[in-house]
């Protein structure tokens, strides 16, 4: 297979850290962990309160509290306050519209795994509750067809509204990171 085609400020850019100037990078910063893909997943599957969120995971309470913390302040999730009768007022996680767009994301993790990774006994099967057709994540532009890797371009452009500042700043070097 052919590579993905690079324009814009990508193209000749001859394998020069882009760091945090890619939206990849920043994304993975906040959901790439093991512990935040997997409460996204528990979110998908219905989970709403922090028990179950944290339980349907396997991790501790303080760190189920850390990723929900972040994911929220990013705009993934959404806390919601409910009130049972008699007990004191709690919060759920909610996804959010942003948190919706990761679907494919995150189904795609699941499909790539099962397909790749087939450790487990039992299999995971996508379908369209409507017909019963299997589900497969795809690349399909916005005109509606499907797109092979090598007809993906990725280009890169200046945002309208980024300050000058704000481009330094996201540019000068900081403390090292283990990235």
């Amino acid at each position: 297979m052919a590579p993905l085609q690079l324009a814009g400020g990508l193209a000749g850019r001859e394998h020069e850290p882009i760091g945090d100037h890619c939206p990849m990078d920043r994304t993975i910063q906040v959901i790439g962990s093991r512990p935040a893909l997997l409460l996204l997943r528990e979110a998908f599957y219905g989970a709403r309160r922090f028990d179950d969120l944290a339980r349907g995971v396997g991790i501790t309470d303080a760190v189920a509290a850390q990723r929900l913390k972040e994911l929220v302040a990013v705009g993934v999730l959404e806390k919601v306050p409910y009130r049972e009768p008699g007990q004191r007022t709690r919060h759920e996680y909610v996804l959010t519209e942003a948190g919706h767009e990761l679907l494919p994301v995150v189904l795609g993790l699941l499909a790539w795994g099962d397909r790749h990774l087939p450790t487990s006994p039992s299999t995971v099967r996508l379908s369209h509750d409507g017909c019963g057709a299997a589900v497969a994540p795809a690349l399909r532009c916005a005109a509606g067809h499907d797109v092979p890797e090598e007809e993906v371009v990725v280009r890169s452009s200046r945002r309208r509204g980024v300050s000058e500042r704000g481009a330094a700043r996201r540019r000068a070097p900081g403390p090292a990171t283990g990235r």
